[in-house]
């Protein structure tokens, strides 16, 4: 028997195509891992990321689906889906309730925005924060870096870690200083604080050791956190 008709008559090889498990099926569960950083209060922003990892499993499924010769991962693509999901819906239900239920019972929240001066405009009291003076009320804000290093029982209140914090010298209504009543202390630093307590203002302004702008708010905050 000759050599060809000896390899003719042997079985042909089976074929073992090579499948690429989809990119984007991968890169949805690295994107839903990094959304988890989005479930801690300051970083809730960080949410919007699982909306593109949900488009990434998304396109993870069409790909294995419309391609199942050349790309595999479906399953790698449903756990993306789900993951994504669960991290996104969990993360607005979680910060949902943590504002539904972060102000202490007698007290009013006031939005930062509510204070300041649009800017351009002269830099004084806001009408609000005349109307609020004497009140209980809820307010959120930053310790600026001006305030001091450790533990401080009285700092100044900023709306933002924008140009102020870095140098910048923030407007009269941009400021609220703040006491600690009832021997308590706050560390310094860059997490945004919660501060309950009275609110009062002075339209004229009370001078400040650490910025050359009069203080026209003052809070004698009785919960912090």
């Amino acid at each position: 028997m000759s050599a060809v008709a000896q390899l003719s008559s042997e079985p042909e090889a089976v074929d073992f195509p090579y499948r690429a498990v989809s990119r984007a099926a991968i890169v949805s569960i690295l994107l839903g891992v990094l959304a988890l950083v989005g479930l801690i209060p300051t970083f809730k922003v960080l949410l919007v990321i699982a909306l593109f990892g949900i488009a990434a499993a998304l396109m993870g499924l069409r790909a294995t689906r419309v391609y199942p010769k050349e790309y595999s991962g479906y399953a790698l693509a449903i756990g993306g889906l789900v993951f994504n999901a669960c991290v996104f819906l969990g993360g607005i239900g979680e910060h949902a309730y943590i504002y539904a239920t972060e102000v202490p019972d007698g007290f009013e929240r006031v939005h930062f925005s509510e204070l300041q001066r649009p800017v351009g405009a002269a830099d004084l009291p806001t009408q609000r924060a005349v109307d609020l003076s004497g009140e209980a009320i809820f307010v959120k804000g930053y310790i600026h870096p001006a305030s001091g290093d450790g533990q401080l029982q009285r700092f100044v209140l900023i709306p933002d870690l924008g140009t102020c914090c870095f140098g910048g010298q923030p407007r009269s209504s941009d400021m609220i200083e703040v006491t600690l009543m009832g021997g308590q202390t706050v560390r310094a630093g860059l997490t945004k604080r919660k501060l309950a307590g009275k609110f009062l203002v002075d339209p004229r302004g009370a001078s400040s050791n650490d910025f050359s702008n009069p203080v026209f708010y003052r809070l004698r905050a009785e919960y912090s956190r």
